[in-house]
């Protein structure tokens, strides 16, 4: 039996595709060569500077004297800041203090007295009470104790308005506390004001009252009760 012949590899012709050694350094070279391509570093040329307009140039002037106006404010600020950072809190705790005062102090209960008033109608007492008060009265007066007459006057008034209006009136409040109590009337105020007055002479001055003074008591509660002279009688 015969085998068919086989080519040694010697006899095996070259890849047409195989590259010569010098194929790549040439194919770069040929890129490189091309005119089409760009290979150098590009210069962008810096934009020329533009003229600054009017607007530009009068604010820049602006700045400029504004820089040279509060550069003595801002040295004198860095040289003085050891004392004004005290002076900025003491400030500051004032603030607060004034906050705490408007909301919880005196002032406060002022405001809340007054919105009080204002939102609720005056009080007064009532027709029997002033002519039960002033009969009474009257008749200490006719007995020439003009003193014990004024001073029930105050204290029966005072009575009345606890008995009325219980948040108005604290243990401690005195007749003039009472006179400028902002959810009173004018006249209510008045009438305190004056009959207030008349008793303050007689305990505390060791005056004793005269007629005249208890007339100025009674008319003034009168007034401020809506009663005439002589209804009472």
């Amino acid at each position: 039996m015969t085998y068919p012949a086989t080519s040694s590899p010697a006899e095996v012709p070259a890849s047409s595709n195989a590259a010569a050694p010098g194929a790549p350094l040439r194919s770069w070279e040929d890129v490189r060569d091309d005119g089409d391509l760009q290979f150098e570093e590009i210069e962008i040329p810096e934009p020329e500077p533009r003229e600054p307009n009017a607007f530009e140039e009068a604010l820049q002037a602006f700045f400029e004297w504004l820089g040279d106006v509060l550069s003595p404010v801002g040295s004198a600020l860095a040289y003085s800041w050891p004392v004004l950072q005290w002076v900025l809190l003491a400030l500051v705790v004032a603030f607060v203090a004034y906050l705490l005062f408007n909301t919880i102090g005196p002032l406060a209960r002022k405001k809340r007295e007054k919105r009080t008033a204002l939102d609720e109608p005056e009080w007064a007492p009532t027709r029997s009470e002033s002519i039960a008060l002033l009969e009474d009265a009257d008749r200490l007066a006719a007995e020439g104790r003009y003193d014990e007459a004024t001073h029930l006057l105050l204290q029966r008034s005072v009575g009345q308005i606890a008995a009325a209006r219980p948040d108005w009136v604290e243990p401690s409040s005195t007749a003039r506390e009472l006179a400028a109590l902002p959810t009173l009337s004018q006249a209510a105020r008045i009438a305190f004001g004056t009959i207030s007055d008349r008793v303050e002479r007689s305990i505390f001055a060791l005056r004793t009252l005269d007629r005249n003074d208890w007339e100025a008591a009674r008319a003034a509660y009168a007034d401020f009760a809506q009663i005439r002279i002589g209804e009472a009688a």
